[in-house]
């Protein structure tokens, strides 16, 4: 029937629209329900793709400006400014190349693009509402993958009016460099946002509620953050809480209430809520066919079947009861795996504790398995063993001597338990990290492992040497 497929994809994020394609190497005949205008998702849209093309940009800013240090002639350094139409322009064209090659990915595989908003109405069943106001129902005869995907969302109190009180969707986009900015959360969204702004003049100010930056990342990482953050003049507010946001006529008035319990009253042109996000259920009658939720989430279990048959989910739109991270790679590793299981393949739960967590500030951070409170809170003898950027002699030529590798471990086995890296190509050097942890290495295995020399990965090497306390360049 011209309507049935082996699967349904509600979603074309980097969840779906992988699980469509591996789907469809398997041999499967698979339909894709989604109603924006391109293919990829938040993450390709609106968010991981075109907030690093931003940090890019910053990046190269940064070298411009400083041209008589790099030995650059013919630039004046002090002149150098970024022109935001440009980099919308080449971001944009960035985006569309590959929001187009996705497309074609779809054509080569054979996977129908069903343009418009689904609704599940029973069985294995959907209806689309079509974005040119029709309706066609669609059926699988082995699985319905939901992959709707999140949103951002606000908190109690702060009205986004998505124009001086925005969220990252309006941030990427904005057609001037504001003077100043506040950013609410200082998860991965905040951070990248608050050394986007940085770099290109605004005055910028994080207000954090927790008594630290980024603080799901260990500790230490927290620390240097926000000790580089303060060098480069980026305000940071940690235990503070914003009461009210009020947007007019000269900005936002925002009220800010300190670890102190002190209040304090701010203005700023722009307010940027990064304080989380939330799945995307509303309308798709989940609830309506008895499908468990929590809190708007799917629950699924470990391999993504919900409590109805037939029906599976994954990425930021679904709870496992736990942490769950809403990760690009995340999404894509669970579509891959889900695709592979309704094919018939023999496979295994996902891993989510050896999930690489990249934060694309500058520095940047990558990060993988225990914290060191973790670790200690969870019973392990801990050992740990740092080594900073600063005696690397890659690092000192690229100018980027802030950071550090930090390696935690257990005693008894020698076992790596976590690795976090603060400083030049981190979301880079955390795959050896992964690699690492998936496969039991121990410190001495790490130790034993010859990395080239100048490169920035002889920071790992040498964070294993100072985990059993013999680091040779320190």
């Amino acid at each position: 029937m011209a309507n049935e497929y082996d699967v349904v994809v509600i979603g074309a994020g980097t969840g779906g629209y992988v699980a469509a394609i591996r789907a469809a190497q398997l041999g499967l005949k698979v339909a894709v329900v989604e109603k924006q205008k391109t293919l990829g998702g938040t993450c390709l849209i609106w968010g991981c793709i075109p907030t690093k093309a931003l940090l890019e940009h910053a990046h190269a800013l940064k070298v411009a400006q400083a041209a008589k240090e790099w030995g650059l002639t013919g630039i004046d350094g002090a002149a150098v400014s970024i022109d935001m139409p440009a980099v919308h322009a080449r971001k944009d064209k960035m985006i569309s190349g590959l929001t187009g090659g996705i497309e074609m990915l779809f054509k080569k595989n054979k996977i129908d693009w069903i343009k418009g908003t689904a609704r599940l109405t029973g069985g294995l069943n959907v209806e689309v509402t079509l974005n040119d106001g029709g309706k066609q129902a669609i059926s699988a005869t082995k699985e319905i993958i939901v992959a709707t995907g999140s949103a951002p969302r606000s908190v109690p109190g702060i009205e986004v009016d998505r124009k001086k009180i925005i969220f990252s969707d309006e941030a990427i986009h904005l057609p001037a460099v504001p003077k100043s900015i506040a950013i609410m959360g200082s998860g991965a969204v905040g951070v990248e946002f608050a050394s986007i702004f940085k770099s290109y003049g605004s005055d910028v100010t994080v207000i954090e509620l927790l008594p630290r930056l980024v603080p799901g990342e260990d500790e230490a990482v927290s620390a240097e953050l926000e000790r580089t953050f303060k060098k480069k003049g980026i305000k940071v507010l940690t235990g503070s809480k914003v009461t009210s946001a009020k947007a007019g006529g000269t900005g936002v008035d925002i009220d800010v209430q300190g670890a102190d319990g002190k209040s304090q009253k701010l203005n700023f042109e722009l307010l940027l809520v990064a304080t989380g996000r939330g799945p995307v259920t509303e309308g798709l009658g989940a609830d309506k066919l008895g499908i468990k939720m929590d809190r708007g989430y799917i629950v699924v279990e470990p391999l993504f079947k919900t409590s109805v048959a037939g029906i599976s989910a994954i990425g930021d739109v679904i709870t496992m009861g736990g942490p769950h991270y809403q990760l690009a790679h995340v999404s894509s590793m669970e579509g891959i795996v889900l695709a592979e299981r309704i094919a018939g393949h023999a496979v295994q739960p996902i891993n989510y504790d050896h999930v690489p967590r990249c934060t694309y500030t500058e520095p940047e951070i990558g990060s993988v398995g225990l914290t060191e409170a973790q670790a200690k809170a969870q019973g392990h003898d801990v050992r740990v063993g740092s080594f900073p950027f600063r005696a690397l002699a890659r690092a000192r030529m690229a100018g980027e001597v802030d950071g550090f590798v930090k390696i935690v471990a257990e005693k008894k086995y020698d076992e790596i338990l976590g690795v976090h890296i603060i400083g030049p190509r981190a979301t880079e050097l955390v795959a050896e990290a992964v690699m690492a942890l998936r496969m039991e290495v121990t410190v001495e295995e790490l130790i034993k492992t010859i990395h080239a020399h100048p490169t920035m990965s002889e920071a790992v090497g040498e964070a294993s040497h100072a985990a059993h306390g013999a680091a040779i360049h320190i």
